[in-house]
């Protein structure tokens, strides 16, 4: 079934997510829509979140995609339920993959959670968590300043480790064990948190569960593309501004260099 997967998110921060799927399924094609004039959704309402998704959704539709990833914490927490129950394509969020593989993981059944206000208002991956065991204490604090510290690209300045500190101080004291990094943009902080948490404390990123829930279902609507091509499969970057800055911090996320981004002209 030589159709792509459609990711979008509200940066660049979603390139996490398709990194793990270009692992996991080698042969599928993947177009990925980077909302860079529009960043960060995370201060943004319910309904101005809920909009930009549409947007994002029918733009991905316009070229015929056969699922879409939710790759942004923020639009799945507040935008998922609504989205769905305007388009019948299968569409997932990152919410729920993260939260049922930090249930997994946890001893101590004390998980912290780090995400963009919206996101942790919402208590999107609260609610998630208590259906999975609701013995699981969960202590949960916004960190906004971590989405633009990764926009610029500041992964291990000495502010953005100050910043780290103060974010996540009061979890450490709590006792956690395991953390989740509730926006996609946060795994390229992995290796600062991780000094300032220490190595007892596991790092839950989304991106593994989501990659493969995407291959279930895609084996279940006979939708997987099990084929090896000829050519190389394809992965196609629009952006909503500045591509030339998405395809530079593009390269830390995937490691590999984006041969082209292009800046999308209208949403729909």
């Amino acid at each position: 079934m030589n159709r792509a997967i459609g990711v979008f998110d509200s940066g660049i921060g979603g390139l996490t997510v398709v990194k793990e799927l270009k692992r996991q399924l080698p042969n599928e094609d993947i177009i990925y829509l980077g909302d860079t004039a529009r960043v960060p959704y995370g201060t943004k309402s319910a309904s101005t979140v809920v909009r930009f998704s549409i947007e994002n959704i029918l733009f991905l539709l316009r070229h015929n995609v056969k699922l879409i990833v939710v790759a942004c914490n923020t639009a799945s927490s507040l935008a998922l339920k609504a989205v769905r129950r305007h388009f019948k394509v299968p569409i997932i969020g990152v919410i729920s993959p993260g939260a049922k593989e930090a249930a997994r993981v946890t001893k101590n059944n004390r998980v912290g959670i780090i995400g963009t206000p919206a996101t942790i208002k919402s208590r999107a991956y609260e609610l998630e968590i208590k259906k999975i065991n609701p013995g699981i204490k969960i202590l949960s604090y916004a960190t906004p300043l971590f989405v633009p510290l990764v926009e610029e690209g500041w992964l291990s300045d000495k502010a953005t480790l100050e910043i780290a500190k103060k974010y996540l101080r009061p979890l450490k004291q709590q006792d956690i064990d395991t953390l989740i990094l509730g926006c996609t943009h946060y795994p390229l902080l992995k290796r600062l948190i991780k000094k300032i948490v220490g190595p007892q404390v596991a790092l839950v990123d989304s991106a593994r569960q989501v990659a493969s829930d995407v291959g279930d279902i895609l084996i279940n609507r006979g939708l997987l593309d099990k084929f090896k091509r000829v050519k190389k499969t394809r992965q196609i970057f629009y952006v909503t501004d500045e591509p030339d800055n998405f395809a530079k911090l593009a390269r830390k996320f995937l490691g590999s260099t984006i041969n082209r981004v292009r800046k999308v002209q209208y949403y729909v």
